[in-house]
């Protein structure tokens, strides 16, 4: 999906389509998945990657390496590639369907996006300029084709057999999400995004119920036109007030709404309270930061970036409460990634302004403030007060019970130690950048909550 001048489509072009074309054929193997047990297709994914290691280089492979694979000295992609196929068998071994699926999004989304974006002039998407709009749609017609095709066919191996209706939509909604994340401006290799995005998206299909939607809709329809415009009203004056930028506005008035609509007043309350906690410690020792040049950018107004980012997986947890007989579950994935993301700024923030040594998690090595990943004691102390405030908030509002305290504050810090390591490690080389960690943040706090009360 890289654009490429024309005068470039020559040599370069022709040995991507040709290890594009070989991306797309090697999706054809998931056919197996009907007839494999788990181990019979984790050891052929093991000698897949063997093969790819040992034999293809020696086989005429090179010729599928890129620029940076030569300079390495082996092809990253092509050893992911089966990685990525050996996890997905590994992590839902009894669902071929969800495996073959996320392989052919994998396979024909990802292979389909680059051909086309690359043989077709369009428009560069607005968040990603390396990225087309033809490249995109192609990722989701393809991707989405060959994962509804490909759950139908292993869903008879599959007890008890999903529905129609799920091997039909499914898939194709796996797609859309994972073709978003693709376009996500970061290096991180696309064999370990695309088909994480497509396998959770399903998974999480999985958990959807038409009962819990028949007892759901009729709050959520009531709800929901109270919900629009307050949203509307609020991301407004947050713009007029230059907390927010006009993307910002936009995207924080999507987030509001559903986790509004799904997940009620109280929970909009609560999300409104994260935002306004984050935005204040912003706003702390903003000179001294200035001076240090480490002072967010914008001048610490959010940008629909930081809304997807730090709410992401809230505004998913309050669909799920709709959706899903798990609503108890989905409040506290909600509440406990909320939590993290405005702990996670305050701790930030206030380390920034008033730390007076900052480590790397990675390597305990002293560095300067404002540094990928560096931590203080000050600013660690006061992202634990402030997940304490918020989750005792949480408990007052009725969201969650207060058995689930110490769950959710344990998830924030989790959430912030493990973004921490990431962002020392991988945000410097851009294989991820900030709003990516702080997702990954936010989804940590809220698996990690989830197993705690789960014991």
């Amino acid at each position: 999906m890289t654009l490429k001048p024309t005068g470039e489509m020559t040599t370069t072009t022709h040995s991507e389509n040709a290890r594009q074309l070989v991306h797309m054929a090697s999706g054809l193997f998931a056919i197996l998945l009907r007839y494999l047990t788990w181990w019979q297709a984790a050891m052929l994914a093991s000698v897949a990657i063997a093969f790819n290691a040992a034999v293809l280089p020696r086989v005429g492979g090179r010729r599928l390496y890129r620029p940076s694979d030569h300079a390495r000295g082996f092809p990253l992609g092509i050893l992911i590639y089966p990685v990525a196929v050996l996890l997905l068998i590994l992590a839902f071994p009894a669902r071929p369907d969800i495996a073959a699926a996320a392989w052919g999004i994998l396979a024909f989304g990802d292979g389909a996006a680059t051909i086309v974006g690359r043989r077709w002039r369009s428009p560069a998407l607005p968040w990603n300029r390396e990225k087309t709009v033809a490249g995109t749609i192609a990722f989701v017609l393809f991707g989405g084709l060959a994962g509804v095709a490909l759950s139908m066919w292993s869903r008879g191996a599959v007890a008890p057999v999903p529905s129609v209706t799920f091997s039909l939509v499914a898939p194709g909604v796996a797609a859309v999400a994972a073709a978003l994340v693709e376009t996500t401006p970061i290096r991180l290799d696309d064999n370990i995004s695309v088909p994480i995005a497509a396998a959770a998206t399903m998974w999480m299909a999985t958990l959807t119920s038409a009962l819990a939607w028949t007892e759901s809709r009729t709050a959520f329809f009531a709800l929901a036109p109270r919900a629009l415009a307050v949203n509307l009203v609020v991301s407004w004056l947050g713009y007029r007030a230059r907390t927010v930028t006009v993307a910002g506005m936009v995207g924080g008035a999507f987030v509001g709404f559903v986790i509004y609509a799904c997940a009620g007043g109280t929970a909009w309350l609560f999300l409104f309270a994260a935002f306004f906690v984050a935005t204040a410690a912003s706003r702390l020792g903003i000179k001294r930061k200035t001076l240090l040049g480490i002072a967010e950018e914008r001048g610490g107004r959010r940008g629909a970036g930081n809304a997807f980012a730090n709410c992401g997986i809230a505004a998913i947890a309050a669909a799920l409460a709709v959706v899903t007989p798990y609503r108890g579950q989905a409040l506290l994935a909600l509440v406990a990634a909320l939590t993290a993301g405005g702990s996670d700024t305050v701790a930030s923030e206030i380390g920034k302004a008033w730390g007076r040594a900052t480590f790397l998690v990675s390597s305990l090595r002293r560095v300067a403030p404002g540094t990928p990943g560096a931590m203080s004691l000050e600013g660690t102390a006061a992202g634990i007060v402030a997940a304490l405030a918020l989750a005792a908030l949480a408990v007052l509002l009725g969201l969650v019970p207060a058995s689930t305290t110490i769950a959710i504050v344990v998830g924030a810090t989790v959430g912030a130690l493990v973004e921490s390591g990431l962002g020392a490690t991988l945000e410097g080389p851009g294989i991820l950048n900030n709003d990516m960690l702080n997702f990954i943040n936010t989804a940590v706090a809220a698996a990690v909550a989830l197993a705690l009360v789960a014991r």
